[in-house]
């Protein structure tokens, strides 16, 4: 089913692209006239989304995005919906995006999950009460040009409940399967142990082991990236957040933009519980492109920054 599903979102997008990249030919326009014509009128769009849009690499998926194609429409002198009507409906966000999780798994589907958790030797991580506890995590999430994800960086400590604890169990998802898994590097106070890709689904999960065990009540500061590829890099559609199964003290998050490319809203977004209510609330950018927001005593539950 999924397949199939896949398979004809594929077939919309290239029927987009195919007949967006028809028309600019028509035109005569270049790419970098056409993001003029459209920031005259107001639509900021970069020449690379466009480059990425006429080659099908991207689709337009926001607001303002399908917004620019109404606006691209009435540039390239095409009929008034030819292009729009050619997209897919734009997929969900927030929750359907990526899941990154603190602490332990939490809502990946188990028959993905458990096959890789078994090959790394922690086949009732699902069941059990970890003797690790997560009492602060930093996460730096860097968004390429291109608008996709090209690395997060994460710091995180860490206190043992029980004597001889030496390893940390990572679970990631990427929101762009299609792109795979991301690289895993360990920076600091850590190596990366047995490590397992299911590449369908972009998900990763992988031993963090500590450079030297640590006995009931002591902590351990680790820091680790996730790198991917590109451009174009893997879509975030405009989301990252992160799943608590169990209480964290305190979650920092921060979102660093390429240059110039900072959006113009940004919010908070926080759920409590599988089934809480949630809040969500404006940030302002600061002046290096950049915004976070932070959690205190949260959990579980979802905490998150996304932006248009």
């Amino acid at each position: 089913m999924a397949g199939s599903t896949a398979g004809g979102q594929q077939g919309e997008r290239t029927a987009f692209a195919t007949h967006l990249r028809a028309a600019i030919a028509t035109s005569g326009l270049s790419l970098d006239r056409i993001q003029a014509r459209l920031r005259a009128r107001g639509v900021v769009v970069s020449v690379t989304a466009l480059s990425y849009w006429q080659s099908g690499k991207r689709q337009p998926e926001r607001q303002s995005s399908l917004s620019a194609v109404r606006t691209l429409e009435e540039i390239l002198d095409v009929p008034a919906g030819s292009l729009l009507g050619l997209l897919p409906p734009p997929r969900p966000r927030g929750g359907a995006g990526k899941r990154h999780v603190g602490g332990e798994p939490m809502t990946f589907p188990r028959e993905t999950l458990q096959p890789l958790l078994d090959k790394v030797g922690a086949p009732d991580a699902l069941e059990r009460q970890h003797p690790l506890k997560l009492v602060g995590l930093h996460d730096l999430c860097e968004i390429a040009a291109d608008g996709g994800q090209r690395a997060v960086t994460a710091r995180a400590v860490f206190q043992a409940g029980a004597d001889g604890q030496d390893r940390w169990l990572l679970v990631y998802t990427q929101d762009d399967p299609a792109a795979g898994a991301p690289e895993l590097h360990a920076v600091r106070n850590c190596r990366v142990g047995r490590a397992e890709t299911d590449e369908a689904h972009g998900l990763i999960v992988a031993e963090l082991i500590f450079d030297q065990p640590i006995d009931r009540g002591e902590t351990h500061l680790i820091e680790y990236t996730l790198t991917n590829g590109g451009p174009p890099y893997p879509e975030c559609r405009n989301t990252y957040y992160r799943e608590f199964r169990r209480p964290v003290r305190e979650y920092l998050l921060e979102v660093r933009f390429a240059l110039g490319t900072a959006p113009e809203r940004c919010w908070q977004y926080a759920r409590n519980g599988a089934g809480g209510t949630g809040t969500r609330r404006p940030l302002k950018l600061d002046g290096g492109d950049g915004v976070h927001a932070v959690a205190l005593d949260f959990g579980p539950g979802v905490f998150g920054i996304d932006w248009d």
